[in-house]
C-alpha cells in the first residue's frame, strides 16, 4: 500500500468508520480496486499522479464504467488530498454516503 492508502486504512480498518466493513486491495472481475465497502457497494480509489496521465485516465474511466455496469458506486481522492487534508476526505465521505453522526456512537476515522 501506498503512504496515503496507508493513511485511509487507519481509518476505515477494522470496522472504525460508522462500523463500516472495508476491504482493501480488493478483486472484483479482473480489477483490483483499491479499497470496497461491501454493506454500501462502495468502491474507494485512492489516486496518485499518475492517474493525470491520459492514457491512464482512458484506463479509468473504462474501468469505472465496467464496475458501476455492476451496480458498485466509486469515489476517487487524491493521494495530496488524503496527506493534507484526511479530515476533509472522510467529511467528503460521510457527506457522499448520507452518513448523520447519529448513525453509529463509535464514529472514529473522521
Amino acid at each position: 500500500m501506498t503512504e496515503p492508502e496507508k493513511i485511509f486504512w487507519s481509518k476505515v480498518g477494522s470496522r472504525q468508520f460508522y462500523n463500516l466493513k472495508f476491504r482493501r486491495q480488493h478483486a472484483i472481475g479482473n480489477y483490483v480496486v483499491d479499497f470496497y465497502c461491501p454493506e454500501k457497494e462502495l468502491i474507494v480509489e485512492i489516486d496518485g499522479d499518475t492517474h493525470a496521465a491520459e492514457i491512464i485516465m482512458e484506463q479509468d474511466k473504462v474501468r469505472e464504467r465496467y464496475l458501476k455496469s455492476l451496480g458498485y458506486s466509486i469515489i476517487r481522492y487524491n493521494n495530496r488530498d488524503i496527506i493534507n487534508n484526511v479530515e476533509g476526505v472522510f467529511e467528503d465521505l460521510i457527506g457522499k454516503l448520507q452518513i448523520t453522526p447519529s448513525s453509529s456512537p463509535s464514529r472514529g476515522g473522521g
